[in-house]
């Protein structure tokens, strides 16, 4: 049987440090791996494939559709939609309405979306969007690249971050930015001293940030129980996931964030703010709480409580099976199939 070319078209590594990057490189090497039988895949090339897949909105992709999808179909990622930009980036209200519409266009434009999380296909259909042209594939982490590391290596770790080895360790994965909570966190960590924070991310944007000016005056002069380690290469977070006892990540508004997928490989407890859309991908894999108080409650419970902490590693264990290759390959064949016919 002749192969079908797919084109993923994508600038989405240009900015270090943003999920949709490590999204984009885990979609391309599972349809690499997993369907090299059916599927010929191409990055950013100048043809016309079976099937183009943008990963990101960029407006020379949006001028550029009509040639590239004129023989074949055309599927876009939504990584996210206008609630999810309001509280990441300063942007003039003008600009910011400008962009929206755009985005939306964009979304309009292709024959086919396929989001990360269920919850937004709702989201999508209130900006005019057929429900039914909308389909659930949700992120996947390649456990070769993320898994759990012996005690010895995790110690060396430590050391090289100037870690003790018996502290307590809370990571943050992810952009540092005020959606993010970024200043949940450092309250967090004001309360427990004792305990150690480590925040791995930095102003992938710059000062479009929101919460830019305030956050860099804590970066440069953090509590002395906080380690800022700035934008991480992704082949190095494994080692950072290892170093730490809990994964915290308490933004007020994501996705699907892929820094959760990679911690649960590495099998720590993940601590989250208590938010609906984590309800359909996440079930009971996590242990979660609304604010400052109950966040400082939940590290203490997993510091001290170690049939506790034994659970939050199990939740994790049980989280990494479910969204396990073979799952999301087949999800994948299904759907590529599905819109060549």
């Amino acid at each position: 049987m002749e192969k079908k070319t797919i084109n993923m078209v994508s600038r989405a590594t240009s900015v270090k440090g943003q999920g949709v990057g490590s999204a984009y490189m885990e979609q391309v090497k599972l349809v690499r791996e997993g369907l090299a039988d059916k599927f010929e895949v191409y990055e950013n090339a100048r043809i016309c494939a079976d099937i183009t897949h943008y990963h990101t909105i960029n407006p020379s992709f949006f001028l550029g559709k009509p040639w590239r999808c004129h023989k074949g179909t055309s599927v876009c990622y939504v990584h996210f939609v206008p609630e999810t930009v309001d509280n990441s980036l300063n942007m003039p209200k003008i600009a910011r309405t400008v962009f929206y519409k755009y985005m939306i266009k964009f979304y309009k434009s292709m024959e086919h979306l396929v989001v990360v999380n269920p919850f937004f296909k709702s989201a999508l259909e209130g900006y005019g969007v057929p429900r039914e042209n909308v389909t659930y594939i949700p992120n996947f982490v390649d456990t070769e690249q993320f898994h759990p590391m012996s005690a010895e290596k995790k110690a060396a770790i430590r050391r090289k971050l100037g870690i003790p080895e018996d502290k307590f360790v809370v990571l943050c994965a992810g952009q540092l930015q005020k959606r993010k909570g970024a200043f949940d966190f450092i309250k967090c960590a004001e309360l427990l001293p004792d305990v150690q924070f480590v925040w791995a991310g930095g102003f992938s944007f710059g000062r479009m940030t929101d919460g830019y000016d305030e956050l860099v005056k804590v970066v440069k002069d953090p509590p002395h129980n906080i380690k800022f380690l700035g934008i991480v290469d992704r082949d190095v977070m494994n080692k950072i996931y290892n170093a730490a006892d809990v994964m915290a990540l308490l933004s007020f508004e994501e996705l699907f964030p892929m820094t959760i997928l990679e911690a649960m490989c590495v099998n720590i407890p993940i601590l989250l703010r208590d938010l609906p859309i984590y309800n359909d991908i996440l079930f009971d894999f996590y242990y979660r709480d609304e604010d400052v108080e109950g966040f400082v409650n939940e590290i203490k419970k997993l510091r001290d409580d170690s049939d506790y902490y034994k659970k939050g590693v199990e939740n994790a264990l049980r989280g990494n099976q479910f969204y396990k290759k073979e799952h999301v390959v087949k999800m994948w064949d299904d759907f590529y199939t599905s819109i060549l016919k």
